[in-house]
């Protein structure tokens, strides 16, 4: 099982979201701390500004991730509308 760290920006991201949201978001990456494989089809890879991170597609947000497995950490860069996110 993987630790879950969150920058204050993606805290802040988050806390404006309405409720709903956040509750299908925290259920999301509550699994993906559990266990990521469960959402392999729903996490992508980034390039450019944001190599070395993920992505994890929940309906119409996006939550922006990255992964230190030497540390089983997974930490959560950036969570807002697909629109917004980049």
């Amino acid at each position: 099982m993987y630790s879950l760290h969150f920058l204050s920006s993606a805290k802040k991201e988050f806390k404006k979201l309405d409720a709903i949201a956040q509750k299908i978001i925290k259920e999301k990456i509550i699994l993906l701390s559990t266990n990521p494989d469960i959402l392999k089809n729903n996490i992508k890879a980034l390039k450019g500004e944001y190599k070395g991170k993920f992505r994890l597609r929940i309906n119409q947000y996006k939550v922006i991730f990255q992964v230190k497995d030497e540390e089983l950490i997974v930490i959560i860069v950036r969570i807002g509308h697909r629109k917004e996110v980049y």
